[in-house]
Protein backbone atom coordinates (compact mmCIF):
# COMPACT_ATOMS: atom_id res chain seq x y z
CA UNK A 1 0.00 0.00 0.00
CA UNK A 2 2.77 2.03 -0.22
CA UNK A 3 3.04 5.30 2.11
CA UNK A 4 -1.02 5.51 2.55
CA UNK A 5 -2.13 6.57 5.86
CA UNK A 6 -4.30 3.79 7.56
CA UNK A 7 -7.52 3.85 9.51
CA UNK A 8 -6.65 4.95 12.43
CA UNK A 9 -9.65 5.03 15.82
CA UNK A 10 -9.94 7.85 18.13
CA UNK A 11 -11.36 7.82 21.14
CA UNK A 12 -12.61 10.17 23.74
CA UNK A 13 -12.53 8.85 27.48
CA UNK A 14 -13.85 12.70 28.67
CA UNK A 15 -12.19 16.06 29.57
CA UNK A 16 -8.98 16.30 27.02
CA UNK A 17 -7.73 12.96 26.96
CA UNK A 18 -8.08 11.25 23.56
CA UNK A 19 -6.38 8.12 22.96
CA UNK A 20 -5.33 6.78 18.90
CA UNK A 21 -4.99 3.50 17.70
CA UNK A 22 -3.49 3.34 14.62
CA UNK A 23 -4.08 -0.11 12.32
CA UNK A 24 -1.26 -1.72 11.50
CA UNK A 25 -0.67 -4.22 8.37
CA UNK A 26 2.31 -5.83 7.09
CA UNK A 27 4.48 -4.91 4.23
CA UNK A 28 5.04 -6.96 0.85
CA UNK A 29 8.45 -7.72 2.29
CA UNK A 30 7.91 -8.66 5.83
CA UNK A 31 5.36 -11.21 5.84
CA UNK A 32 3.50 -11.16 9.18
CA UNK A 33 5.43 -8.68 10.93
CA UNK A 34 3.65 -5.54 11.50
CA UNK A 35 4.61 -1.65 10.94
CA UNK A 36 2.96 1.77 12.04
CA UNK A 37 1.98 4.26 9.66
CA UNK A 38 2.15 8.03 10.40
CA UNK A 39 -0.88 9.71 12.18
CA UNK A 40 -3.14 11.96 10.07
CA UNK A 41 -6.52 12.73 9.93
CA UNK A 42 -8.66 10.56 7.60
CA UNK A 43 -12.40 9.99 6.62
CA UNK A 44 -14.31 7.59 8.23
CA UNK A 45 -17.12 6.09 7.38
CA UNK A 46 -18.37 8.50 4.87
CA UNK A 47 -17.52 11.53 3.14
CA UNK A 48 -18.06 14.36 6.20
CA UNK A 49 -16.69 12.26 9.04
CA UNK A 50 -13.30 12.86 9.55
CA UNK A 51 -10.81 11.38 12.70
CA UNK A 52 -8.28 13.63 14.22
CA UNK A 53 -5.57 12.17 16.78
CA UNK A 54 -5.63 15.32 19.33
CA UNK A 55 -2.99 13.74 21.47
CA UNK A 56 0.95 14.18 22.07
CA UNK A 57 3.06 10.65 21.18
CA UNK A 58 4.33 10.18 24.48
CA UNK A 59 0.37 8.83 25.12
CA UNK A 60 -0.69 7.06 22.43
CA UNK A 61 -0.92 3.63 22.32
CA UNK A 62 -0.58 1.14 19.29
CA UNK A 63 -3.12 -2.13 19.40
CA UNK A 64 -2.02 -5.08 17.29
CA UNK A 65 -5.60 -6.67 18.14
CA UNK A 66 -8.82 -4.83 16.36
CA UNK A 67 -9.53 -1.59 16.97
CA UNK A 68 -12.91 -0.47 19.33
CA UNK A 69 -15.68 1.10 17.91
CA UNK A 70 -14.92 5.31 17.17
CA UNK A 71 -16.49 7.92 19.36
CA UNK A 72 -19.66 9.40 17.58
CA UNK A 73 -18.14 12.94 15.85
CA UNK A 74 -20.17 15.71 15.65
CA UNK A 75 -21.21 16.36 12.68
CA UNK A 76 -20.54 20.35 11.21
CA UNK A 77 -23.56 22.53 10.08
CA UNK A 78 -21.96 23.01 6.32
CA UNK A 79 -19.06 20.24 4.87
CA UNK A 80 -15.97 21.63 4.16
CA UNK A 81 -13.26 19.67 1.96
CA UNK A 82 -9.74 18.73 1.45
CA UNK A 83 -6.69 18.02 3.91
CA UNK A 84 -8.02 21.38 5.62
CA UNK A 85 -11.53 20.63 5.36
CA UNK A 86 -10.55 17.07 7.28
CA UNK A 87 -8.71 18.70 10.37
CA UNK A 88 -11.34 21.33 10.63
CA UNK A 89 -14.60 19.25 10.87
CA UNK A 90 -12.60 16.74 13.28
CA UNK A 91 -11.27 19.89 15.46
CA UNK A 92 -15.21 21.15 15.78
CA UNK A 93 -16.20 17.75 16.98
CA UNK A 94 -13.50 17.60 19.24
CA UNK A 95 -14.47 21.40 20.60
CA UNK A 96 -18.07 20.63 20.31
CA UNK A 97 -18.11 18.13 22.89
CA UNK A 98 -15.75 20.05 25.21
CA UNK A 99 -18.05 22.95 24.55
CA UNK A 100 -15.19 25.15 23.15
CA UNK A 101 -16.10 25.81 19.82
CA UNK A 102 -15.92 29.70 20.57
CA UNK A 103 -12.39 29.76 22.44
CA UNK A 104 -11.12 27.18 19.79
CA UNK A 105 -11.87 29.78 17.01
CA UNK A 106 -10.17 32.78 18.79
CA UNK A 107 -6.86 30.16 19.40
CA UNK A 108 -6.74 29.43 15.74
CA UNK A 109 -6.79 32.68 14.52
CA UNK A 110 -3.94 33.89 17.29
CA UNK A 111 -1.80 30.45 15.96
CA UNK A 112 -2.20 31.79 12.76
CA UNK A 113 -0.43 35.33 13.57
CA UNK A 114 1.72 33.86 15.76
CA UNK A 115 3.02 31.92 12.63
CA UNK A 116 3.42 34.61 10.36
CA UNK A 117 6.42 36.31 12.81
CA UNK A 118 9.27 36.11 10.88
CA UNK A 119 11.55 34.68 13.49
CA UNK A 120 9.20 31.89 14.20
CA UNK A 121 8.25 31.01 10.74
CA UNK A 122 11.66 30.76 9.78
CA UNK A 123 11.87 27.47 12.34
CA UNK A 124 8.38 26.38 12.16
CA UNK A 125 8.30 26.68 8.29
CA UNK A 126 11.25 25.47 7.04
CA UNK A 127 11.12 22.28 5.07
CA UNK A 128 14.29 21.11 6.40
CA UNK A 129 13.56 21.68 10.16
CA UNK A 130 13.22 18.65 12.19
CA UNK A 131 9.76 18.02 13.24
CA UNK A 132 11.08 17.86 16.70
CA UNK A 133 12.89 21.06 16.67
CA UNK A 134 9.25 22.63 15.33
CA UNK A 135 6.91 20.84 18.02
CA UNK A 136 9.23 22.77 20.11
CA UNK A 137 9.33 26.12 18.79
CA UNK A 138 5.19 25.73 18.29
CA UNK A 139 4.63 24.88 22.50
CA UNK A 140 7.05 27.19 23.44
CA UNK A 141 5.15 29.65 21.54
CA UNK A 142 1.67 28.46 22.66
CA UNK A 143 2.70 27.80 26.47
CA UNK A 144 3.33 31.79 26.33
CA UNK A 145 -0.46 32.36 25.12
CA UNK A 146 -1.98 29.84 27.47
CA UNK A 147 -3.76 27.65 24.78
CA UNK A 148 -6.52 25.35 25.07
CA UNK A 149 -5.23 21.68 25.31
CA UNK A 150 -7.00 21.05 21.96
CA UNK A 151 -5.01 23.70 19.72
CA UNK A 152 -2.25 23.01 21.73
CA UNK A 153 -2.29 18.91 20.47
CA UNK A 154 -3.67 19.99 16.76
CA UNK A 155 -0.47 22.24 16.10
CA UNK A 156 1.74 19.44 17.74
CA UNK A 157 0.07 16.83 15.49
CA UNK A 158 0.96 19.38 12.49
CA UNK A 159 4.00 20.07 13.36
CA UNK A 160 4.99 16.26 13.62
CA UNK A 161 3.52 15.34 10.04
CA UNK A 162 4.88 18.59 8.42
CA UNK A 163 1.86 20.34 7.43
CA UNK A 164 1.71 23.18 9.36
CA UNK A 165 1.77 24.79 6.28
CA UNK A 166 -1.91 23.79 6.14
CA UNK A 167 -2.44 26.08 9.08
CA UNK A 168 -4.29 29.14 7.52
CA UNK A 169 -6.45 26.88 5.45
CA UNK A 170 -7.67 24.96 8.26
CA UNK A 171 -8.33 28.10 10.13
CA UNK A 172 -10.52 29.90 6.96
CA UNK A 173 -12.24 26.15 6.94
CA UNK A 174 -13.37 26.08 10.87
CA UNK A 175 -14.29 29.86 10.44
CA UNK A 176 -16.52 28.82 7.71
CA UNK A 177 -18.29 25.95 9.93
CA UNK A 178 -18.32 28.72 12.79
CA UNK A 179 -19.69 31.16 10.58
CA UNK A 180 -22.42 28.42 10.12
CA UNK A 181 -22.84 27.33 13.28
CA UNK A 182 -23.99 30.78 14.35
CA UNK A 183 -26.20 31.22 11.10
CA UNK A 184 -24.12 33.97 9.16
CA UNK A 185 -24.39 33.97 5.87
CA UNK A 186 -20.94 35.09 4.09
CA UNK A 187 -21.14 38.20 1.46
CA UNK A 188 -18.24 39.91 0.13
CA UNK A 189 -18.49 42.99 -1.94
CA UNK A 190 -16.04 43.99 -4.00
CA UNK A 191 -15.97 47.56 -5.42
CA UNK A 192 -13.35 49.72 -7.24
CA UNK A 193 -13.38 52.07 -4.25
CA UNK A 194 -13.96 52.02 -0.60
CA UNK A 195 -17.84 52.60 0.08
CA UNK A 196 -18.72 55.51 2.08
CA UNK A 197 -21.25 54.95 5.60
CA UNK A 198 -24.41 55.79 3.63
CA UNK A 199 -23.92 52.99 0.72
CA UNK A 200 -22.53 50.64 2.77
CA UNK A 201 -25.51 50.70 5.10
CA UNK A 202 -27.86 51.19 2.22
CA UNK A 203 -26.25 47.79 0.88
CA UNK A 204 -26.32 45.94 4.18
CA UNK A 205 -30.06 47.16 3.84
CA UNK A 206 -30.56 45.38 1.10
CA UNK A 207 -28.76 42.21 1.47
CA UNK A 208 -30.40 41.75 4.35
CA UNK A 209 -33.54 41.15 2.09
CA UNK A 210 -32.60 37.52 0.88
CA UNK A 211 -32.12 36.16 4.21
CA UNK A 212 -33.99 33.77 5.57
CA UNK A 213 -35.51 34.04 8.96
CA UNK A 214 -32.42 33.63 11.75
CA UNK A 215 -29.60 34.48 9.09
CA UNK A 216 -27.41 37.05 9.84
CA UNK A 217 -25.37 39.03 7.21
CA UNK A 218 -21.85 38.87 7.38
CA UNK A 219 -20.40 41.63 5.05
CA UNK A 220 -17.17 41.60 4.06
CA UNK A 221 -15.99 44.42 1.58
CA UNK A 222 -13.17 44.40 -0.74
CA UNK A 223 -11.50 46.59 -3.43
CA UNK A 224 -10.04 46.02 -6.83
CA UNK A 225 -9.74 49.09 -8.92
CA UNK A 226 -9.44 46.85 -12.02
CA UNK A 227 -13.24 45.97 -12.10
CA UNK A 228 -13.41 50.67 -12.72
CA UNK A 229 -17.46 50.59 -11.02
CA UNK A 230 -20.34 48.85 -10.08
CA UNK A 231 -19.52 46.02 -8.07
CA UNK A 232 -18.98 42.28 -7.75
CA UNK A 233 -21.43 40.67 -4.88
CA UNK A 234 -21.20 36.56 -3.23
CA UNK A 235 -23.53 35.64 -1.57
CA UNK A 236 -23.82 32.28 -0.07
CA UNK A 237 -23.91 30.80 -3.84
CA UNK A 238 -25.44 33.39 -5.41
CA UNK A 239 -22.25 35.21 -7.33
CA UNK A 240 -23.55 38.72 -9.15
CA UNK A 241 -21.02 40.75 -11.60
CA UNK A 242 -22.57 44.56 -11.48
CA UNK A 243 -18.96 45.63 -12.61
CA UNK A 244 -18.38 48.19 -15.16
CA UNK A 245 -15.44 46.17 -16.18
CA UNK A 246 -17.96 43.50 -16.70
CA UNK A 247 -20.70 45.47 -18.97
CA UNK A 248 -17.84 47.02 -21.13
CA UNK A 249 -16.89 43.16 -21.74
CA UNK A 250 -20.54 42.16 -22.50
CA UNK A 251 -20.77 45.11 -24.85
CA UNK A 252 -17.46 44.68 -26.77
CA UNK A 253 -18.56 41.19 -26.88
CA UNK A 254 -22.11 42.26 -28.62
CA UNK A 255 -19.98 44.63 -31.12
CA UNK A 256 -17.88 41.99 -32.10
CA UNK A 257 -20.40 39.58 -32.79
CA UNK A 258 -22.48 42.45 -34.79
CA UNK A 259 -19.51 43.25 -37.29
Amino acid sequence: MGNRDPPAVLEIHGGDEIHLQPLEEPTPDQGSHKRTFPFLPILEGCADAAVLPLIPPQVRQLSTTAARPVSKLVKPPIQVYGLEGRYATALYSAASKQKKLEQVEKELTRVWSLLKDPKLSSVVMNPHTKSSVKQKAVNDALAREKMSPITVNLMNLLAENGRLRYTPGIVSAFGKIMSAFRGEVVCTVTTAQPLDEASLTELKSALNGFLAKGEVLKLETKTDPSILGGMIVNIGEKYVDMSTRSKIQKLTKIMREAV
